[in-house]
């Protein structure tokens, strides 16, 4: 059992007048109205720190919390090795199957969790991240100058990461980029999540074909943007999803409502990952072998 957490909202203009039953039953449809009614009944939401009452009527600016008793979290692999770590960073290898921050029925069984077990006075933080099937190379930041200076280079996109995926299919050319934009849909469990959108954020990838299969190909993929399960729905949108992807289909959007990111099955190892150093200055590159499968 892990130690329960306390899940905080503020609310906006967009949901003054809602009841705090409606607001939690229509914003976080994981659990029926019913199941929401009864979390009120028990005593587990807050509002503005005094127990909330089911039909109370919130005002913009007023705050909710949820505290969620402790709960046993799925089985993920917890350990992941460290390749490199000084003062101000630490490069490691994730495991496909851990997820990277607490979401989804996680909380100490995330990256995030055993970081903050194992670095509890100054825990490292993600300058990316790799959804929970990807397994392979993550920058974390530990100074605050690591933190600043790492996180501009991402985002003017002079941190490089390569990635090695098996896709559907083997009639694409032997390179080519996809400049698909991604962005936000509605998700009828989850509230919404990322997809191919035409309104969406500009992205690129550049792909190449490493070696064609009967039925799939083995790509390496380098992104120079880094916009949530980008691979996976870039491929997606151009023809290829990703072998064995339980959620994106053909045109990078979901394939059924039932399957969220986080569900496992597909292959993505991040392979190559380079940036400057935040106190040298000098270029840093590291490789990860990846699986058997994507050899």
């Amino acid at each position: 059992m892990n130690q329960g957490w306390i899940y905080q909202d503020r609310i906006s203009q967009a949901y003054e007048g809602w009841t705090v039953l409606n607001y939690y039953s229509q914003k976080y449809a994981h659990s029926t109205q019913e199941e929401w009614a009864q979390k009120l009944v028990d005593g587990q939401i807050f509002l503005n720190r005094l127990l909330a009452q089911a039909e109370t009527k919130l005002v913009c600016g007023d705050r909710l919390a949820y505290h969620r008793p402790p709960w046993e979290e799925p089985e993920v692999p917890l350990d992941f090795e460290t390749l490199y770590a000084d003062q101000d960073l630490l490069v490691i290898i994730k495991p496909s199957g851990m997820p990277v921050q607490p979401g989804g029925g996680f909380l100490e069984h995330t990256l995030l969790g055993q970081l903050h077990r194992l670095f509890p006075e100054e825990t490292p933080v993600p300058v990316h991240r790799l959804g929970r099937g990807t397994s392979g190379l993550m920058l974390l930041a530990i100074s605050s100058k690591a933190k600043a200076d790492l996180s501009r280079q991402l985002r003017k996109r002079l941190i490089r990461k390569v990635y090695r995926t098996l896709v559907d299919g083997n009639t694409m050319p032997d390179e080519f980029t996809i400049e698909q934009p991604i962005g936000k849909i509605e998700h009828p469990k989850l509230g919404y999540l990322y997809a191919a959108t035409p309104n969406g954020l500009v992205s690129r990838s550049d792909c190449r074909v490493l070696r064609r299969n009967t039925e799939t190909s083995l790509l390496e993929v380098d992104i120079h943007s880094g916009r949530p399960h980008q691979i996976r729905i870039h491929l997606a949108a151009a023809g290829y999803p990703l072998f064995e992807d339980p959620l994106y289909g053909i045109g990078g959007v979901p394939k059924n409502h039932d399957s969220v990111p986080g569900d496992l099955g597909y292959h993505l190892h991040a392979t190559t990952l380079g940036f400057l150093h935040p106190s040298t200055k000098l270029w840093m590159e590291f490789s990860s072998t990846p699986p058997p499968e994507l050899v």
